[in-house]
């Protein structure tokens, strides 16, 4: 009996449009169906509540993942003034209310104790492991703890819309592992009138942005035709960012071996990383170092 094939070979990055109401990892293994393909990931959880980009890796792209996860990303989410949730969104139940609302001028006031290099307490419905646990399946079962505050780096947080008195739109543009529900609960505190996240759409991650995505109807509309496949970006697509070097045949054929490769040409400096590309195609990321770079991952592209 013939072995059966466990998937395609292929390679790339799909943005998806992540619409409301479905996990991350049912995203990644809807895309993952289509393509037919042997692996995929994803750079960055989006709850289930949450839209907007989430970009998924398939093939050697997946080494790229790291990358993208470290990347800058912006949300635009909307708070709702005078509750305050146990999960610190509108799926949670409202434990505490308020009567105040601020105004425009006391949350543009507030807002910039929540720009820069600051401290964030995760929600408590959140995937941080405590002794090994999720915290949320701690938090089902009304078990009481703290979490540790961890650092982020916000870039921007700005008030972009009032609609009413009981409502206020952000958008934040932060580092890795931020919290937008944390950033509401933080917020509606430091106000003094409670506050909890009611809609979040993630604008852009890294290098991928809403232009460029997808939406799950359309995945199911095309999957497994080559249409699909046209709409897959290229794995070096994660690091339009991240220096690059050339290399030749044999500097390839040692990268592709685990060992350093001389390298041609050069847009970076001694001890960065950077992503070595042959014949147009990637082939390592690594450290550059006096005319080699020095890999840390080796891609297996066809071709």
């Amino acid at each position: 009996m013939a072995r059966r094939s466990k998937g395609r070979d292929i390679s790339g990055w799909l943005v998806v449009d992540k619409p409301a109401g479905i996990t991350s990892t049912a995203v990644v293994n809807k895309v993952r169906w289509a393509f037919e393909a042997k692996k995929a990931g994803h750079a960055g959880t989006l709850d289930p509540a949450a839209t907007g980009v989430l970009a998924v890796a398939l093939g050697e792209a997946t080494k790229t993942v790291a990358f993208v996860t470290e990347a800058m990303k912006a949300y635009r989410f909307t708070l709702r003034f005078g509750q305050a949730t146990n999960t610190d969104d509108a799926e949670g139940e409202v434990i505490a209310t308020s009567d105040l609302r601020p105004s425009d001028a006391e949350i543009v006031e507030a807002l910039k104790d929540f720009s820069g290099e600051i401290m964030q307490v995760p929600p408590q419905f959140s995937a941080v492991r405590i002794d090994g646990e999720r915290a949320y399946a701690r938090a089902r079962e009304g078990e009481e703890f703290e979490l540790a505050a961890r650092p982020l780096y916000v870039e921007e947080l700005d008030l972009v819309a009032r609609p009413d008195a009981d409502h206020a739109v952000l958008q934040m543009v932060c580092g890795k592992g931020g919290y937008v529900r944390s950033i509401a609960r933080d917020l509606g505190q430091s106000l003094d009138c409670l506050a909890h996240v009611i809609e979040l759409r993630r604008l852009w991650s890294g290098p991928f942005g809403a232009e460029d995505a997808i939406t799950v109807d359309e995945i199911e509309a095309l999957a497994r035709t080559p249409a699909l496949d046209e709409r897959l970006l290229p794995l070096e697509a994660a690091l339009e960012d991240m220096p690059k070097v050339t290399v030749n045949e044999v500097g390839a054929v040692r990268l592709k071996n685990g060992n350093p490769g001389q390298v041609v040409t050069a847009d970076c400096d001694f001890g960065d990383t950077c992503w070595a590309s042959f014949r147009g195609k990637p082939i390592a990321i690594g450290t550059y170092r006096a005319g080699e770079i020095h890999p840390s991952r080796v891609f297996n592209l066809n071709g």
